[in-house]
């Protein structure tokens, strides 16, 4: 029996790589598809996205498929950065990456592959799809690599039509899988950062999008601390950057807190501070991969990524959800997302709204 055609989103990296070689090894009719989503230069004047479409170019060579360039750029300002400079003057702290994979990667790509012939689309993640009872998402098989957390807001009807063929594997064991195959990307050192910021300075990347406001920082009793420098560069329970010295007890001080309309950043002395914790938080906009037929349930919660799962008690009403962790959290954050697991099952998350007690 003859696998399907798939297109697989090769970005240049070690995870798609093996990917793609995995797929052709099992009988896939394998294409690869290059998405270049941000038209920008690094800070030395040098474009990324055409380094990286060379390694692309060099890894499906040496595997034998035919590969192409797709650009969403424009896609990716309208879907992702747009919202993303949004949530910033709102005083939020968004999650680009969760959004590029719900409008992009697996919205604006799935579209574009099924409409140039692929009857499934793969990518890198380290997660797995169940389609055998249902369509289910589960976390990748590493823990330290688990990307099911930036895939939280897939429906099943997405993931009926993708396969993730490193979720299975370590990470180390990729990378062996490369070295044995004489893939030229074998040993290429992880991204890391924002998508489309990489390893840019943050503050001056956002700053040349959103004018900074300074303002005045306080303590919650009201004594006036310093200055900051706008409240889009802080995040709740950030402690470095403030540069505050010689203060008080001699703990670290840490963001508690914005007054948007005052433009007031509001901080604490120690890590233990009780206003960097809480216990009870709403989403409304909650996006749940199959649809939840209960109005409470208990399960656990992620509230950043790489957080240690927390157990939690959950109402829902229609997309909005209210979540109640057995223990306090330290500094869930309005803009970040509020992922749902039942074992290894991710349920759907969506962006905190309010923080309630």
């Amino acid at each position: 029996m003859s696998r399907p055609k798939i297109a697989i989103g090769i970005s240049g990296g070690v995870d798609s790589a093996v990917s793609a070689y995995l797929l052709k090894k099992q009988g896939y009719d394998v294409m690869g598809v290059f998405m270049k989503n941000w038209n920008e230069e690094d800070e030395n004047g040098v474009c990324t996205a055409d380094q990286d479409f060379e390694d692309v170019r060099r890894v499906c060579d040496k595997i034998g498929i035919p590969y192409y360039s797709v650009n969403f750029a424009r896609e990716y300002w309208e879907r992702v950065f747009s919202l993303f400079l949004e949530e910033y003057k709102a005083g939020r702290t968004p999650n680009p990456d969760v959004l590029c994979n719900k409008e992009i990667k697996f919205k604006a790509f799935l579209d574009f592959c099924l409409d140039i012939g692929a009857e499934e689309i793969a990518t890198g993640h380290y997660c797995r799809v169940n389609k055998w009872d249902g369509t289910r998402l589960l976390k990748g098989r590493d823990s330290r690599k688990d990307q099911s957390y930036f895939l939280c807001t897939l429906k099943a009807e997405q993931l009926e039509r993708v396969e993730f063929p490193v979720g299975g594997y370590t990470k180390e064991y990729v990378r062996q899988i490369a070295r044995d195959a004489g893939l030229p990307v074998a040993d290429k050192k992880n991204s890391t950062g924002i998508c489309f910021i990489g390893e840019r300075n943050f503050r001056k990347f956002l700053q040349g999008y959103l004018p900074a406001q300074p303002g005045e920082m306080r303590t919650t009793a009201g004594e006036y601390i310093g200055m900051h420098q706008g409240l889009m560069y802080y995040t709740l329970g950030q402690r470095r950057g403030l540069n505050i010295g010689g203060r008080g007890t001699g703990e670290r001080w840490f963001v508690v807190d914005k007054d948007l309309k005052n433009n007031i950043l509001y901080v604490e002395q120690g890590e233990d501070s009780p206003k960097l914790y809480s216990r009870v938080c709403a989403v409304g906009s909650f996006s749940f991969v199959n649809p939840m037929d209960v109005k409470e349930f208990d399960c656990t919660a992620k509230f950043r990524y790489r957080q240690p799962d927390q157990k939690v008690h959950v109402y829902v009403e229609g997309d909005h959800v209210l979540i109640e962790a057995r223990e306090k959290q330290r500094a869930v954050t309005p803009g970040q997302y509020a992922v749902l697991y039942s074992g290894d099952e991710c349920l759907g998350g969506g962006p905190v709204d309010v923080i309630l007690e």
